[in-house]
């Protein structure tokens, strides 16, 4: 059987639960947490303004023009929601947005960018590579796949003191259920996977 979300109730006739877990749904949005995981790995790598720029512009080709591709689509009518609720309606995006991380890729080669940064970005194309596969055929959790990854990512970096940032795939994967947009399993197929192909970071850093 096909499994369909249900489209969200407007915000205003939501239950506290659902609101909280809209909100949450939101801020840990898959793009968000990207820019935000690039941002500080891009600080990270340096210790200084000029790492922080180089998370940005990777942040630019990881992050924020696939938003943009999501936002056009949105208000074109292509595509159902911001989170695209309608796994067929995904794989346009996604498509798109691994030209823009690819070419991301190609420009932090060429400049020079730290190594931090540079695997971080591979290690989001291997991800983002993975989801679309299983997403020609399967709805996997994409909110999940960077949370998972973004957190293993911070634990390889950082180790045992980024444990707390398991929360934030906690948070994620409460949201997702309450709305009723993915099942447990296609929660925790994408937290596997983007948890596995944050390991391909550790390949080249």
């Amino acid at each position: 059987m096909t499994f369909s979300p249900p489209a969200p109730p407007a915000f205003a006739d939501c239950t506290p639960r659902e609101k909280a877990a809209r909100v949450l749904s939101d801020v840990l949005a898959p793009a968000n947490l990207v820019v935000a995981l690039l941002l500080l790995i891009g600080w990270h790598s340096t210790a200084s303004w000029s790492g922080l720029g180089w998370g940005l512009l990777a942040a630019l080709f990881c992050g924020v023009v696939p938003l943009g591709v999501i936002v056009l689509g949105v208000r074109r009518g292509a595509l159902s929601d911001q989170h695209i609720r309608v796994r067929r309606q995904r794989l346009a995006p996604m498509a798109l947005s691994l030209v823009s991380v690819v070419a991301g890729i190609t420009l932090l080669r060429a400049q020079g960018a730290p190594r931090d940064v540079f695997a971080l970005v591979v290690a989001m194309l291997v991800g983002l590579v993975s989801s679309l596969l299983v997403t020609v055929g399967w709805q996997i959790s994409l909110h999940l796949s960077v949370a998972g990854g973004a957190v293993m990512i911070l634990l390889l970096v950082f180790g045992p003191a980024a444990l707390p940032a398991a929360l934030i795939a906690a948070a994620a994967g409460w949201s997702r259920l309450v709305l009723k947009a993915h099942t447990g399993a296609q929660l925790l197929a994408g937290t596997a996977l983007g948890a596995s192909a944050a390991l391909t970071y550790t390949l080249l850093s």
